[in-house]
């Protein structure tokens, strides 16, 4: 089964914190595998692969401004977060070790795709970057981690959030694609209780859990 946390709100730094915890029970069992669906506060994080030359405004002057900045173990370079945006931290048990990484990012863009194309976006993966795009732009990023196969960090969707922060920095390091959000393709906000049931359902899909035998 596939046990869903809607956090609504919560600060970033807390959910990293309950991030951590949650492996540590996965890796011993003691709980199945968890899906997080959650909005932070606005804030940068940058991964493993972190060029610092991609963040193009001095932090000092970010953090003034309200940002938040946080060097973190996911995989990738810099992303924003922010209100507006649904973020999902799959705390999961990966099969196959390093062969199933690829295809666990891989079920992830298949998740995000299929819901894009529910509400009639137009959605896909990129040749060259990690992550779901539309014609308009990028729509969704990915960055993930692994503590003894046990995956947390994951994904994160522009819904309704303000597109801005991103021209603060090259998301992801990608200088040639715009950032854009499901607001800005289907011109009208999305309600974002529907948009968790969907993705949760699609996360039950992709990854080929039987929903009724959650339910037992």
């Amino acid at each position: 089964m596939i046990e869903l946390m809607d956090l609504g709100f919560q600060i970033y730094e807390e959910t990293w914190k309950l991030q951590k915890a949650l492996v540590e029970k996965r890796i011993k069992d003691e709980i199945p595998d968890t899906l997080i669906l959650v909005e932070h506060d606005p804030v940068f994080t940058l991964g493993r692969n972190r060029d610092w030359s991609n963040l193009l405004f001095p932090s000092d002057q970010l953090l003034k401004e309200g940002f938040k900045l946080y060097k973190i173990e996911r995989g990738g370079d810099i992303t924003y977060h922010g209100p507006g945006q649904l973020v999902g931290y799959p705390i999961f048990r990966i099969e196959n070790a390093l062969a199933g990484v690829k295809g666990f990012v891989y079920k992830i863009e298949e998740v995000l795709t299929r819901v894009l194309g529910g509400y009639g976006i137009n959605a896909f993966r990129h040749n060259k970057y990690t992550g779901v795009f539309t014609e308009k732009g990028k729509i969704a990023s990915i960055g993930v981690a692994f503590k003894k196969w046990v995956s947390f960090h994951g994904f994160s969707l522009n819904v309704n959030n303000d597109l801005k922060p991103f021209t603060y920095i090259n998301p992801c390091g990608i200088t040639d694609i715009p950032m854009t959000s499901m607001k800005e393709c289907l011109s009208k906000e999305v309600d974002f209780g529907e948009l968790k049931g969907k993705v949760y359902q699609k996360f039950l899909d992709v990854f080929e859990y039987d929903s009724q035998n959650d339910e037992n």
